[in-house]
């Protein structure tokens, strides 16, 4: 549940944000294409649902609210356009989405990673809308993720996807739990952080609760996240864009992998991690169940709501104090189907997300993280004291430092569910070790790039 980009700093958080004027959208939009990271995009004058009845179609991902509240919000802006919502969890998204695209195309969908759905030409290239909605004069940091360059590495090329907001990761805790160890702020340095670690075991508590089964690692999280503390997240983000030579098997991600096993075998997990799903994760943390988990800002405002005053939020702690801070931080990427039959409406509705102040304040107060959108655009007040003022002051710290990653999970279109998960799940069960962790994804990586 977060980037980008390897030479320039990102913008995040407090510092994206704004409000295009949404009013105009006449007359027909673009002519379809086949994608392609060697397309180009048809012109468009300008795009819209237009006034007859229009069914957007809808693959995304389930357990997040923000998508289902956006398009509820905009069918009531334009009552002419419903929606046809199909759900799935994220990885089931990630082994389906050549199929469906190709398939069953939707009009609009989560995409997992981009790269290989654009040498497939499954994705509609995007730049058309891009030049006459304004994208291209937004912060270019903002979409440098979801471009694809003819040799289908990340980062340059045309725009295949746009992002719902931008996400972020980090560690959220429970107050009252914190109060009990001792915990009066976030821990300055990874070793304050272990010590926490130590404190909340030795009195009985579960220090980290985290999902880890099925399909999905989600011991991927804590472990990038201890891969930024000891070293550059440009390396991993080359890593994650496909750049020529880019390894994840490098010293320091093998000192954050260490050092995540040195977490498993001194009990801070859950002991049912590998059986545990998201929702249960959730569920547990909400009923103070225990201390710490790794999620996204994608929960800030669910957990305001459930845990009102008693969620805390912090940026993974630096390996050395004064260090830098990074986090996962990516849009929330959804994209268009080269075979979509609605794809002008479904580029309108991607840019009312980013500027229409509704839906500006649902990706705030709901989905906890920034919108998309030029840089300065209308931000909806937030309240002290809250998890989602915490997470939005974090994105600051994050676009300060330039510390921002995409996800590993999104490095090749197989990666998630045929490597770290496995990988990460023989961990959690004493079956496989650091280093060869580290060798089997980056052999699986090198593979599937090559394919």
């Amino acid at each position: 549940m977060a980037h980008g980009l390897i030479n320039r700093p990102l913008i995040t958080a407090v510092t994206l944000a704004a409000l295009l004027t949404t009013a105009a959208c006449s007359a027909p939009g673009s002519d379809s294409d086949t994608g392609g990271a060697n397309a180009s995009a048809a012109p468009v004058t300008s795009a819209t649902c237009g006034t007859g009845p229009v069914t957007l179609k809808g693959y995304f991902e389930t357990g997040f609210p923000l998508p289902k509240s956006l398009s509820d919000e905009f069918t009531k802006q334009y009552p002419n356009v419903k929606f046809d919502i199909r759900e799935d969890q994220f990885a089931v998204i990630t082994q389906n989405a050549p199929r469906v695209l190709a398939d069953d195309p939707p009009d609009l969908m989560r995409l997992p990673q981009v790269s290989e759905l654009v040498k497939d030409n499954l994705l509609k290239n995007l730049d058309g809308y891009a030049t006459a909605f304004g994208w291209d004069k937004w912060p270019a940091s903002q979409l440098e993720q979801m471009r694809v360059s003819s040799a289908g590495e990340r980062g340059s090329g045309p725009l295949y996807a746009m992002g719902l907001n931008f996400s972020m990761t980090g560690v959220f805790y429970n107050k009252k739990l914190a109060a009990q160890i001792g915990m009066t702020q976030p821990p300055a340095t990874l070793a304050d952080f272990d010590t926490l670690l130590q404190k909340a075991k030795a009195a009985g508590l579960v220090p980290i609760n985290q999902f880890n089964g099925g399909a999905t690692g989600g011991l991927a999280f804590p472990l990038q996240n201890l891969m930024a503390s000891y070293g550059d997240p440009a390396a991993i983000n080359q890593w994650i864009y496909q750049k020529s030579g880019a390894t994840i098997d490098t010293p320091a991600n093998l000192q954050a992998t260490q050092h995540l096993e040195k977490w498993l075998k001194a009990g801070y997990f859950s002991s049912d991690i590998n059986s545990q799903d998201y929702a249960t994760m959730m569920s547990r943390f909400i009923g103070g169940k225990n201390l710490f988990i790794f999620d996204g800002d994608w929960e800030s405002g669910n957990l305001d709501k459930q845990m009102a005053g008693n969620a805390g939020f912090f940026l993974m702690p630096p390996a050395q104090a004064g260090g830098k801070q990074a986090a996962m931080s990516a849009p929330l990427t959804y994209g268009i189907s080269s075979k979509a039959k609605n794809a002008d409406c479904a580029a309108f509705f991607l840019n009312w997300v980013a500027t229409n102040q509704q839906a500006r304040d649902i990706a705030v107060k709901v989905g906890g993280s920034h919108p998309m959108g030029p840089s300065d655009a209308y931000m909806p007040a937030v309240q002290e004291g809250t998890v989602t003022a915490s997470t939005l002051t974090a994105g600051a710290t994050i676009g300060k430092d330039n510390g921002a990653m995409d996800f590993i999970a999104n490095a090749t279109g197989a990666i998630y569910a045929k490597s770290w998960t496995p990988q990460l799940q023989k961990l959690a069960a004493g079956q496989q070790t650091p280093d060869a962790l580290l060798k089997s994804v980056q052999k699986d990586y090198e593979t599937q790039v090559k394919n």
